[in-house]
C-alpha cells in the first residue's frame, strides 16, 4: 500500500487544491491509519495515552467508511482497490469480535456441561419481577449479575457485593472480593465445585462511565462549551481506572489452579485495551460459537458490545447467544454453554 503513497507532503491547504482522486487516497490512508491505531490498544496502556482507547468506540464506523471507500477504488477499477482490499484482511478478527458467523454445534447441545448467564439488570429499573422471571426461566448454572442491589435479604446459595451477585446451582468452594468500591465498580472471583471439578468464576463489573444521553448530543455538547474535548475528558479517567481494576483481576486469573471463566459488563468495547488485558489468553465464547450481531447494550441507540464471555481453553463453547429479544434492562442477557474437557 506504501506504493501508492503521494509523493510530495501534503498540507492542509495543499486539500483545496487536490484532485479528487488524491482526496480520496488521503482520506482513505487516514481512516486506514485510524483502524491500526485501534490495535495499539493491546500493547498501550491508558496511563500512558488514554485517547488511544477512545478509537475502539468509532471501530465500526471507521471499518464501515474503509470498505465503501475501497468500493469506489473497485467501481474507478484502479488498481489500488486491491491493496486496500488485502488492508481489509487485517482487521478480519477485529471485525469478527462485532459481528460474527461460526459453524453450527447444534449435535454438542446434548452433552453440555454447564449454562452460564451474564446480565446487567441497571438495578431494576425494568421491573426487577419480571427480570427475576426471565432469569429463573433460563435455568443456567452459573447466573452473573450486575448492577443488582444486594441490599435486600438474598438466599445463601448466592454470593453478593455492594451491586453484582453470582448464584450457583454448585458448590462454592471459596470467593473474594477484587474491586471493592461499589462507586466504581465491583468484581470478584468464586471457585466453584462443578461436578467435582473447580473451576474459578469471575464477575466483572468495571468502573462505568456514568454518560449521559445530553453528552451524545450536538446540543448537550453545546451546553458544555460546544467541545467534543470534554467528552474525552470525562472518559480517560475512567479507561485510566479501567487499567489498575484490570491488574487485579488479572493476577487472579493469571495466578488460578484452576480453568476460568470470566465474564460480566466490562463496560469497554472490543478492540480496547480493557478487550485485550482482561481477554488474554483466554478464548471469547463469541469469537468460537457466536452467530449475528454481538451488541449487548442498546440504551444509545449505536452498536456497543460491552457484555462478554471468556473461558480458559479447557472450557469448550458449544453455544453462544445475546438474547436481543428482550428489554429488560439497557443491557440485553448474554448466554452461553459449555462442555468441561
Amino acid at each position: 500500500m506504501v506504493g501508492f503513497l503521494i509523493k510530495r507532503k501534503l498540507y492542509p491547504i495543499d486539500c483545496y487544491f487536490m484532485k479528487p482522486s488524491q482526496l480520496l487516497l488521503f482520506v482513505h490512508i487516514a481512516v486506514a491509519v485510524l483502524l491500526l491505531c485501534t490495535l495499539g490498544n493491546a500493547w498501550i496502556a491508558p496511563n500512558f495515552f488514554g485517547s488511544l482507547n477512545l478509537l475502539s468506540l468509532g471501530f465500526p464506523y471507521l471499518v464501515i467508511v474503509y470498505f465503501l471507500l475501497t468500493l469506489v477504488w473497485v467501481i474507478k477499477r484502479k488498481k489500488i482497490a486491491i491493496a486496500f482490499a488485502f488492508g481489509l484482511l487485517l482487521f478480519y478478527n477485529p471485525i469478527r469480535r462485532w459481528v460474527n458467523f461460526s459453524p453450527k454445534t447444534e449435535s454438542l447441545k446434548s452433552i453440555r456441561d454447564i449454562k452460564v448467564l451474564t446480565f446487567n439488570v441497571k438495578y431494576g429499573d425494568f421491573g426487577w419481577d419480571k427480570v427475576k422471571k426471565y432469569i429463573t426461566d433460563q435455568d443456567a448454572d452459573i447466573i452473573l449479575v450486575q448492577e443488582k442491589d444486594t441490599n435486600r435479604a438474598i438466599r445463601k446459595d448466592m454470593i453478593k457485593y455492594p451491586s453484582v451477585i453470582l448464584k450457583t446451582k454448585h458448590k462454592i468452594v471459596r470467593q473474594e472480593k477484587l474491586i471493592e468500591e461499589s462507586a466504581r465498580g465491583n468484581s470478584f472471583y468464586a471457585d466453584v465445585d462443578i461436578n467435582g471439578q473447580i473451576i474459578r468464576v469471575v464477575n466483572v463489573y468495571l468502573e462505568p462511565f456514568r454518560l449521559h444521553k445530553s453528552m451524545l448530543k450536538f446540543e448537550g455538547l453545546a451546553k458544555q462549551g460546544g467541545k467534543i474535548a470534554n467528552l474525552i475528558s470525562h472518559m480517560t479517567p475512567t479507561f485510566k481506572a479501567h487499567e489498575e481494576q484490570i491488574r487485579k483481576i488479572r493476577k487472579v486469573i493469571d495466578f488460578s489452579p484452576y480453568p476460568v471463566i470470566l465474564a460480566g459488563d466490562f463496560n469497554s468495547v472490543p478492540n480496547s485495551y480493557e478487550y485485550y488485558n482482561l481477554g488474554k489468553d483466554l478464548q471469547d465464547a463469541f469469537l468460537t460459537v457466536g452467530n449475528g450481531a454481538s451488541t449487548s447494550f442498546h440504551d444509545y441507540k449505536v452498536p456497543l458490545r460491552i457484555d462478554y464471555i471468556f473461558t480458559s481453553k479447557s472450557i469448550i463453547p458449544i453455544s453462544y447467544k445475546v438474547d436481543h429479544s428482550v428489554k429488560l434492562s439497557d443491557h440485553y442477557p448474554v448466554i452461553a454453554e459449555f462442555q468441561l474437557n
